[in-house]
């Protein structure tokens, strides 16, 4: 049996309320303006159940901090809701349409994109090119449009013109004509989040942006994360560093064996001893009080060593 099942604690977020909830903060608690509603998401391998979420909402024009132990399901969820991976339950909807059992290509179509942990830029094309593949309803790509080129060049002219301003927007617009293949870590990331703006989505999904980004592109890219909400981009991103999570996350979900184990605002978040249990483990032994106000969070601690950990295992690869 598992420390959440041996353990049950009742949030102390439970009978708080907030702007962007109906009612009061708990997990897989209502939204005011929800952009996914996810109902019984389950994916099972063998005999491990990776993700078993009974009810999950995303606020719509917010940062949201999806966050968790590692094994916890959150990048498998990531799968599930955009098409990457199919559920042995549940259905979920974006923005009013259904999505369950909908391929990858058409989520995106949809308007909801997502990056990956591991950048998938196409090292032999150049940074532009890599740019223009993001862009969507390209007339050229017909085997017979694609030789009539008065059909499609001057949408390609357009596609041209907004991939320069993405590149130059992330600082890359010197690097337009160099091979993919040739940036830094942390430039792959930065064109992966370009290219996802191609398509001009309504909800954009990073799975860890910051893992094995240079510190010195690490507040570039929070600048961009937080200038997609301003845009009026809602975003739901994977985080190992919780001081980026802390720093620009409007709401934060924590899910923990497969569950949303807490959910709310990322100071309320991470006093929560739910949260602190899923990290921690048992500590029924413990004076919960004095673990939380002596010294540094726990969970940032637990945070913390696990992202050097997974940041070392990232630079290996």
């Amino acid at each position: 049996m598992s420390n959440l099942d041996k353990n049950p604690v009742q949030s102390p977020a439970a009978a708080v309320t907030h702007p962007l909830v109906k009612g009061t903060v708990e997990p897989g608690c209502a939204k005011v303006d929800p952009i996914v509603i996810a109902d019984h998401v389950t994916r099972q391998f063998g005999g491990l159940k990776a993700v078993d979420v009974d009810h999950l909402e995303i606020p719509r024009g917010q940062i949201t901090a999806l966050i968790g132990p590692n094994g916890a399901g959150k990048t498998t969820m990531f799968n599930l809701l955009t098409g990457f991976d199919k559920p042995n339950t549940g259905t979920w909807e974006f923005d009013g349409k259904s999505l369950a059992g909908v391929p990858a290509f058409k989520v995106a179509r949809s308007g909801m994109v997502r990056t990956f942990q591991l950048t998938k830029s196409l090292g032999r094309l150049s940074v532009l090119q890599n740019m223009l593949l993001g862009a969507t309803g390209q007339r050229g790509e017909g085997l017979f449009s694609s030789l009539v080129k008065p059909l499609w060049r001057r949408q390609e002219e357009e596609n041209t013109v907004r991939a320069d301003e993405l590149l130059a927007r992330f600082k890359l617009d010197a690097k337009r004509e160099d091979y993919a293949a040739s940036l830094s870590g942390g430039q792959r990331k930065l064109l992966e989040m370009a290219r996802a703006l191609m398509s001009k989505p309504e909800l954009i999904m990073l799975d860890e942006p910051m893992a094995g980004v240079n510190p010195a592109l690490t507040q570039s890219l929070l600048g961009h994360i937080k200038n997609l909400k301003a845009d009026g981009t809602s975003v739901l991103f994977v985080e190992h560093d919780m001081h980026m999570v802390m720093h620009i996350s409007d709401w934060v979900i924590v899910m923990a064996e497969g569950r949303v184990v807490a959910e709310g605002p990322p100071e309320t978040v991470m006093k929560d001893p739910a949260v602190i249990d899923a990290y921690l483990g048992a500590h029924h032994d413990t004076d919960l009080g004095d673990l939380m106000d002596d010294g540094p969070n726990p969970v940032e601690v637990a945070l913390e060593a696990e992202r050097k950990a997974h940041d070392a295992h990232s630079e290996e690869k």
